[in-house]
């Protein structure tokens, strides 16, 4: 288990008071489906998204970011247990959905970007620092169900 300190906790939460889940999380998910596109297999129904405009003016793109986005809300909320709030939803990607769970690092890459670029020179070293932390504990927990 990991351990935070009172100060990595509240950095983690002052960094997610700030991001917009809906559009925060279409914008994470819709460059992980153009950086790596062979990820888009696994949105089979999503429709066109073969280009970027495609992405851009996908509802399920914005959908699916938003539901992603409250999953990791779900965990900040409850840094002590990461593994635990997302043991369910690990099963579910490992068993039912197969996604190759290499895929959650690339999606974490991804909403660092957004935030650094939302957030510009305010998302310093120190705050990048910690909030890897947090996206490594949790792909570590995505990963869990894999076995």
């Amino acid at each position: 288990m990991v351990q935070w300190t009172a100060e990595e906790k509240a950095t983690i939460a002052s960094i997610w008071a700030k991001v917009d889940l809906e559009n925060d999380g279409h914008d994470a998910l819709g460059r992980l489906l153009l950086v790596y596109p062979w990820t888009q297999r696994y949105f089979g129904t999503f429709g066109n998204l073969s280009t970027a405009s495609a992405v851009a003016g996908n509802a399920k793109v914005h959908a699916h970011g938003k539901k992603v986005l409250g999953a990791i809300d779900n965990a900040i909320h409850h840094l002590d247990n990461v593994k635990q709030t997302l043991a369910a939803l690990s099963k579910q990607h490992a068993d039912e959905l197969y996604v190759d769970p290499e895929n959650f690092k690339r999606l974490g890459d991804m909403l660092i970007i957004v935030l650094a670029s939302k957030l510009g020179s305010e998302f310093t070293p120190k705050l990048q620092a910690t909030f890897e932390k947090f996206i490594d504990v949790l792909v570590a927990a995505l990963s869990h169900g894999y076995n």
